[in-house]
């Protein structure tokens, strides 16, 4: 069902609006590792885990990331097959755990998904900056640059879902073609001290701070669950969102071991960490100039720009339809479920996190906050660290869901799996967080990672936004019982 702009606003008897669209496996998984962004990651993450993580053997990582991931997508697919709603992580805690649990999730995924897209956000627009200053033009603040990619997102994703997956499919395909590119010459040629698998031993996984390296290697799986999200504007989505989900997994996993190995190789295990700690923003520019030559390394930059817009242009689409289900549940404005009469798109709800990423960055401008240091590598943790609890929530919900209800009596799919996901997703939470000082910078005087400030407000922010979904529910049931019912609507809770 499409409603109109301008129709009259939601009560507890209109029909939820809906989106509309026939994106098929393919256009969805460029969505959903677009949001990835190959080269933000290659770029941005593969660097700062080498220099920061546990060094050469920060590529086993997203090994380890991508069974755990997978892991997960098997009782998250199981509910995909009868749960047709598009919300995902809240949708199915809703329907696992009851109402407030999924209220309570929805809060963390919008948590989620904005600061991740604000984080890039800030790199991109760093980037930005110093391409234009280094070949001679003005020097611009990095939140000038920032503010203008944040414009041109809203414009797309004001419009129709085809427009963002067009230019998402083609800024894709050039990311994964230039990084594979620069890898092949790397491999081929041996890299700088020969070729080996050093990088996958025990020694080298838990060397340095595998705590932080953890985080960065997950943050690179955020957003493929968001499958899920585009289940009313996917054809056949009984069938398309589960070989969406495990094509987006297993080609995320790959590539990043794939392609963070060459950097390491590129360098040699005796060199990398320290030219990554010496310039984690040049590092892989600097990798594709050595085997790339001049060319290569122009290409690689340009598109290391594209790929972050690709980036938060996924997260953009992301949070607006996220909005709209939480719309329809009645928890935010009815507005924001206000789909576009010619565009099909949650035009308003677009409008909305176009202003709220714009307010962030202004913020974090007027603080003078760092934008890689700080803003960048503060969020992308709070995302991090959020997505993995999104994770562990939708995992109980997986196996409460059909323990209870008896819809799927496969072992594997509905208990095992799950399980085994569970606890791989709480032994990454329980190692990010101790870790968690290292990545914001809170030490002592005598240099050691202590739970500062800093560490308390991120952890607490990402304890904050479920506990006041959680309320919220809680409030609604005893004063507003008509809306409670309601997000039954969008949430489920049978």
């Amino acid at each position: 069902m499409t409603t109109q702009e301008g129709s009259a606003p939601t009560t507890e008897t209109t029909a939820p609006k809906k989106l509309s669209g026939s994106l098929g496996v393919v256009a969805i998984v460029f969505m959903v590792v677009a949001a990835a962004s190959p080269l933000t990651v290659v770029g941005g993450s593969v660097p700062l885990g080498i220099a920061f993580g546990n060094g050469v053997g920060f590529p086993s990582l997203f090994v380890f990331s991508g069974i755990v991931m997978l892991l997960f997508s098997v009782g998250f697919v199981a509910m995909t097959r009868h749960v047709p709603k598009p919300g995902a992580f809240f949708t199915y805690s809703g329907y696992g755990l009851g109402r407030p649990m999924g209220l309570a999730t929805a809060y963390l995924a919008w948590l989620t998904y904005t600061t991740v897209q604000v984080a890039v956000h800030a790199y991109v627009g760093t980037i930005i900056g110093a391409s234009v200053a280094g070949l001679g033009g003005p020097d611009i603040p990095w939140w000038v640059w920032a503010l203008a990619v944040v414009a041109i997102v809203g414009v797309l994703g004001y419009r129709h879902i085809d427009l963002s997956s067009k230019v998402l499919g083609v800024l894709l395909v050039l990311e994964v073609g230039i990084a594979l590119v620069m890898s092949l010459a790397v491999t081929f040629t041996g890299g700088a001290e020969g070729l080996s698998l050093d990088t996958f031993a025990p020694a080298e996984i838990i060397s340095g701070s595998p705590g932080v390296g953890l985080m960065f290697a997950i943050a690179a799986f955020i957003g493929f669950e968001a499958t899920a999200v585009f289940r009313d504007e996917a054809r056949e989505p009984g069938r398309t969102i589960p070989r969406a989900t495990y094509a987006a997994v297993i080609a995320i996993t790959l590539f990043y071991a794939f392609v963070s190995w060459a950097v390491v190789m590129a360098w040699g295990p005796s060199e990398v960490v320290a030219a990554a700690q010496a310039d984690p923003e040049g590092l892989v520019i600097a990798t594709a100039a050595a085997y790339l030559g001049p060319v290569g390394e122009i290409a690689i930059n340009v598109l290391i720009i594209t790929g972050m817009f690709a980036c938060v242009l996924s997260f953009h689409n992301v949070v607006t339809r996220y909005q709209l289900s939480m719309s329809n549940a009645g928890v935010l404005p009815s507005s924001l479920a206000n789909v576009h009469h010619k565009h099909l798109s949650p035009h308003t709800s677009s409008l909305v996190q176009t202003g709220t990423a714009a307010a962030l960055i202004a913020l974090f401008a007027i603080l003078g906050m760092d934008p890689v240091a700080q803003v960048f590598t503060w969020l992308a943790g709070i995302a991090t660290l959020g997505i993995i609890i999104l994770m562990s929530i939708t995992s109980v919900a997986v196996i409460a869901y059909f323990l209870r209800t008896k819809k799927d009596t496969r072992v594997w799919n509905t208990i095992i799996a799950p399980v085994l996901g569970l606890v791989g997703l709480l032994f990454s939470a329980g190692v990010i967080v101790v870790g968690y000082p290292m990545l914001v910078g809170d030490y002592d005087a005598a240099g050691n990672p202590i739970f500062g400030v800093t560490t308390w407000i991120c952890l607490g922010i990402i304890v904050a936004f479920p506990v006041f979904g959680y309320l919220q529910a809680v409030y609604l049931r005893k004063s507003k019982p008509a809306v409670y019912q309601r997000i039954t609507e969008a949430i489920g809770a049978e």
